[in-house]
């Protein structure tokens, strides 16, 4: 099909920077792309029948990942002034 109806992991690198050329960057795109990302993550790993720990354990990952991130300057600068 078309380059721009194709999926990101169908994409060939060389194709890339066209491919990234075509996506909408605008607030209400790039909405829409977070609404089709996680409807799609919900089918693939928390609304199936007989689902796993996967999906909820991914979550609970990111989130462990993304809080450390945040706080990340905070932990180093406690870490050094006071050792163990």
């Amino acid at each position: 099909g078309p380059l721009s109806e194709r999926p990101l992991m169908e994409v060939r690198l060389g194709e890339l920077h066209a491919w990234i050329s075509t996506r909408d960057f605008s607030p209400q795109g790039l909405l829409g792309a977070v609404q089709k990302a996680w409807s799609s993550y919900c089918a693939k790993y928390i609304h199936v029948r007989q689902g796993g720990p996967a999906g909820i354990s991914m979550l609970l990952a990111g989130y462990c990942l993304l809080s450390y991130g945040w706080n990340y300057q905070h932990l180093s600068k406690t870490s050094l002034a006071s050792p163990i």
